[in-house]
């Protein structure tokens, strides 16, 4: 059940609002006054504060003010409970943040409505964010809600990761297709799991091959080696889901185009040069191999050991010099 902060120096309301929103099974923590609202905060976060204007020392405005000026704070709904039904008063509150106020003296089936209405559209919010964020990275989600037009930006210094899984085709005719969805399902959460742990990026997945990035969109001082370890890893997701699967992985760094494209089923993705060249690295790799450029070993090779696979004519490029990962540096 929800968790309702009460903010409030009257008994006599005190135990008027409690009681009603005890009746309904809600649970109320009490705070009575603002200054005790900002500690009973830092141990406990509520869904929704209900909030008194007027109060002795800081007001229920400034109360809301610092409430919302807190990073992991500021999105729980606030109700003002006021006496002063003056329209600048009113306007007032919601400049600060507020979401809604109930005037006193009030009913209690206005305060449960209005706390009903703003717990469920605050569900609706936080599952639209969810949903939001498992699409798109979360500062580009962010800038997404405050411009208007395209959002592309250029990046330096990216690593850029595909992997193809080897034999899932074959597997494809064997396999049942839920069977085949909950394998696939499997192996990309995992790599989902590790990607995430090391802040890196995933980008997309095609059918079974799978992409992600490191660099962006925030900066990320140890994205290339990161990049490595996780290819090693996921080596063994793979190996360990099913026996004669393997993975085929090209690595590659440098300068990419990040931006968000579409405007109903929209995906931020890169573009460029290292994009192209680390999937055809990937594509001209090795079943159980990482595929590395010559400038990915050059800034790894003092972290971690390479095997030389010599100059290699990729599809559209002059021959380049590639290299095998193979294991981190003891």
């Amino acid at each position: 059940m929800n968790r309702i902060l009460l903010v409030e120096d009257e008994p006599v309301n005190i135990q008027a609002v409690s009681g009603i929103l005890k009746d309904q099974g809600y649970h109320v923590s009490v705070a009575t006054s603002g200054v005790k609202a900002l500690e009973v905060l830092t141990r406990v976060k509520p869904d929704l504060i209900l909030l008194d204007v007027m109060m002795p020392g800081m007001d229920g405005f400034e109360t809301c003010q610092r409430i919302k000026a807190t990073s992991e704070l500021r999105e729980i709904p606030i109700i003002f409970l006021t006496a002063k039904t003056e329209t600048e008063d009113i306007v007032k509150g919601f400049e600060v943040g507020a979401v809604d106020y109930v005037s006193k003296p009030f009913s209690g089936h206005e305060l449960l409505a209005r706390v009903r209405t703003h717990l469920s559209l605050d569900r609706l919010h936080r599952e639209n964010k969810r949903l939001l964020l498992n699409v798109l990275p979360e500062p580009i989600a962010e800038k997404l809600k405050s411009q208007q037009g395209i959002l592309a930006e250029r990046f330096e210094d990216v690593s850029v990761l595909f992997t193809d899984i080897v034999g899932f085709t074959p597997l494809s005719a064997r396999l049942s297709p839920t069977d085949l969805l909950e394998l696939l399902n499997r192996i990309f959460s995992e790599f989902d799991e590790l990607a995430a742990a090391r802040g890196l990026e995933k980008i997309k997945t095609i059918g079974d091959a799978y992409m992600v990035a490191g660099g962006l969109p925030e900066p990320h001082h140890d994205h290339l080696a990161d990049m490595a370890s996780l290819s090693l890893q996921m080596h063994k997701v793979v190996r360990d889901a099913f026996e004669g699967l393997s993975l085929r992985v090209g690595l590659h760094v440098g300068s990419v185009i990040a931006g968000v494209i579409g405007r109903r089923k929209f995906i931020y993705d890169i573009w460029g040069e290292t994009v192209n060249t680390a999937s055809r690295l990937e594509s001209h790799g090795a079943p159980d191999r990482v595929h590395v450029s010559h400038t990915v070993q050059e800034r790894l090779k003092d972290r971690f050991l390479f095997e030389a696979r010599g100059s290699i004519q990729l599809k559209g490029r002059d021959p380049m010099e590639t290299y095998f990962l193979l294991e981190p540096k003891t």
